[in-house]
């Protein structure tokens, strides 16, 4: 496997990137001690937001994870000249197929999507070119479907003895949440898969414009024929240090408060820490390149993604608390690698033994990560065909020479 590898070294001081359920900063327990920690989820979206609004000047950086992407295939379907009634109807059929309706919430559905705007106009035009024997039954099945059914679980669905429709009104029938999914399938399962992966497999890819959706990865229950395996590679951020949450005591003054009256208008607390990160992410060349990913693309358009997504994963930061405790900060330390073959490499276990604060939490976890690097290289055989820091470099050079690696 051809990748690269970036190993960052990254000083944060007072914030809560990354809150857990009960508000608290998460973390984790490595090397016997508590260790501040960063999801990669949650670091990856910061990623994803600063590559498509700041960093992609080629359009490439377009998918957007969404339950309300119904009302989109729908507007796509109107431009193509669909009538607004059977356009909202097929666009409820396509959401319910791919991602199950949400009877709580009308043209909503139950789990995010990952899509990007050509794809919805690729959906629309398959369900624009349907069999008008197809679109009637579709039409049909959204008016008949019961929708109080579709709130069950869908392991109750799968139980459910397959019953003949239910009586709606005279003349009418009403469609189980089984009944209606299986016939929705029916349809559309054959066109979906055609139209996102092609006759011919080996001369089909993802749109120009999901780029994000190639690195980051989407998971379709429904349809796995939509599913993209991420070519990207995340750890979570872990401090190179033992860390421990510590308490913000707030006091507000009610303004307009009279002489006479003393004492804070509200008082909290938030918790927070400060930590210096070991934060590591690969991306994975070959598969980025093949048929399930980016094949369409030139290979200087792959070299814009790359860069972008390079760039945005050394600069971006989570935004929790942006205002109140912002920890914008740049890394201390940045090691580039790009290897021929075999499989990413974190050097995580370099902090295994906590760094001490006296020291020095930035320096030391550099010298400890440049020293598990050449141990690792030299016990292993590693080999790099690109292998670059920075402060050692600058950004410029240094992403130049991590593209000049893709293929």
């Amino acid at each position: 496997m051809k990748h690269l590898e970036l190993h960052i070294i990254q000083s944060v001081p007072v914030a809560c990137l990354n809150r857990d359920d009960l508000n608290s900063p998460k973390t984790a327990v490595f090397g016997g001690v508590q260790r501040a920690r960063v999801s990669s989820q949650s670091w990856k979206r910061a990623i994803r937001e600063l590559a498509g609004k700041e960093l992609d000047s080629s359009g490439q950086f377009k998918g957007q994870r969404s339950r309300l992407f119904i009302e989109k295939i729908s507007a796509e379907l109107k431009k193509l000249g669909e009538e607004e009634e059977t356009a909202k109807a097929f666009s409820l059929c396509a959401g319910h197929y791919l991602a199950k309706l949400d009877p709580k919430h009308e043209g909503k559905v139950k789990t995010l999507m990952f899509l990007s705007p050509l794809e919805y106009e690729i959906l629309a035009k398959l369900l624009f070119a349907l069999k008008d024997e197809d679109k009637k039954k579709l039409s049909d099945a959204i008016s008949a479907v019961d929708k109080e059914k579709l709130a069950k679980d869908e392991d109750d669905v799968e139980d459910e003895k397959e019953e003949a429709p239910e009586k709606k009104t005279k003349g009418e029938k009403k469609l189980s949440a089984k009944q209606f999914g299986k016939l929705v399938s029916g349809i559309l399962k054959t066109p979906i898969a055609k139209a996102f992966k092609g006759e011919k497999k080996e001369t089909k890819s993802l749109p120009k414009d999901a780029a994000d959706i190639a690195l980051f990865g989407r998971m379709v229950a429904n349809d796995h024929s939509l599913t993209v395996e991420a070519t990207s590679m995340f750890s979570h951020a872990l401090s190179t240090h033992k860390v421990d949450n510590e308490i913000d005591f707030f006091a507000a003054v009610e303004e307009p408060q009279s002489k006479e009256e003393s004492g804070a208008g509200m008082i909290g607390t938030l918790e927070f820490n400060s930590a210096t990160y070991y934060r590591f992410a690969a991306l994975n060349l070959d598969m980025l390149a093949d048929t399930e990913h980016l094949k369409s693309m030139t290979r200087e358009e792959r070299q814009s993604v790359v860069r972008t997504f390079v760039e945005a994963t050394i600069t971006a930061i989570p935004g929790a608390r942006k205002n109140t405790m912002n920890g914008n900060t740049l890394p201390v330390y940045v090691l580039g690698v790009v290897r021929e073959k075999g499989h990413p490499v974190q050097l995580v276990n370099a902090f295994e033994n906590h760094v001490l604060p006296s020291q020095g939490y930035a320096a030391k976890s550099i010298e400890l990560l440049k020293s598990e690097y050449s141990k690792l290289a030299e016990t292993w055989g590693i080999k790099a065909v690109f292998e670059k820091a920075i402060p050692e470099i600058g950004m410029k050079t240094f992403l130049d020479g991590m593209v000049e690696h893709v293929i």
